[in-house]
């Protein structure tokens, strides 16, 4: 590990002023983040009270993280409107030209977890309603995992997809943390014998899956309750088009509090896609913590041709 800053480590330094340019008697600062700033506004519009939450951030990279979260909600938001507060607009402060923003009404939420039933159930809903508009896998745009960006494209399978894209992520974390010599022994076996033994499955022998529309970074401290209508509410979405089953690997996260009894909520409103008995696998893969690639790499040395084997 080092700690040497990279251009996709490190807290951007966004301006105070990104915030004290609106009218400081409507603002109140609110939440909080690592990469961008954000505040609560309270308005008067035709003598009607309206609230709205404003997220800020610097320079280039900050630009293309308001535009990626915002085409994210207002896909989401097409699909399970309820599920997401309104996204408003996006755009460039023209008093501050290296300021960009996000505008989206003003949801008050509870420090609580979503609600065990009615989120899988709400989560099932967006990932069929949310379907790719020429069925291919990708995203129209780039999003972000915190200040990683992810440079979509499109593919026809998933399989290409998920390899082509975190290669990526792997060259990636190589540049900003440095050659590991483990990680370079296994990332040959990883993308030549276990993604093609766990993912082509998924879209050959008559099997067939559709591209869903994912939040993308489904952790905790992205999903809450709503405090006036009690219903799950998820935000920060860094949205893409995959096998709907992705939207969970990161519930397997030991830290991350929505977890396994979620996933089972989950899969009987949506069920696992066949092979059912590489579900467990593909929730592995799709964590893709080093611990998890090690064991996946040592499970299938053979890789597709020790299944069709079998």
């Amino acid at each position: 590990m080092t700690n040497e800053h990279t251009e996709y480590s490190g807290e951007v330094d966004v301006p105070v002023e990104a915030i004290q340019a609106v009218d400081p008697n409507v603002v109140a600062a609110h939440g909080a983040s690592f990469w961008t700033r954000t505040a609560r506004l309270d308005a008067e519009l035709d003598g009607e009270h309206k609230e709205y939450f404003l997220k800020t951030s610097y320079g280039d990279r900050g630009r293309s993280m308001m535009s990626g979260e915002f085409c994210s909600m207002s896909t989401i938001y097409a699909a399970t409107p309820d599920f997401v507060p309104r996204p408003i607009a996006w755009g460039t402060y023209a008093t501050i030209p290296d300021v960009h923003f996000l505008l989206c009404d003003f949801r008050e939420m509870t420090d609580d977890l979503p609600d065990l039933k009615s989120f899988p159930v709400k989560l099932a809903e967006l990932h069929r309603k949310g379907t790719s508009p020429d069925g291919k896998y990708g995203f129209s745009v780039t999003t972000y995992h915190g200040n990683t960006p992810l440079n979509h494209g499109w593919s026809d399978t998933w399989e290409e997809y998920f390899t082509r894209t975190t290669r990526v992520l792997f060259l990636l974390e190589r540049e900003a943390q440095g050659p590991n010599a483990e990680i370079d022994a296994l990332i040959e076996p990883f993308f030549e014998k276990v993604v093609p033994r766990l993912l082509r499955p998924l879209e050959t022998g008559g099997r067939k899956i559709k591209p869903s529309l994912i939040h993308g970074d489904l952790w905790h401290g992205n999903a809450t309750t709503d405090a006036d209508t009690n219903l799950p509410i998820i935000f920060d979405a860094a949205s893409f088009y995959a096998h709907n089953e992705y939207d969970l690997g990161v519930w397997r996260a030991t830290w991350n509090k929505i977890g396994k009894p979620y996933m089972v909520r989950y899969h009987k409103h949506f069920p696992i896609s066949p092979p059912e008995a590489d579900h467990d696998d593909r929730n592995a893969l799709y964590a893709t913590l080093i611990s998890g690639m090690r064991e996946l790499v040592e499970k299938f040395p053979d890789g597709l041709k020790g299944w069709e084997e079998a």
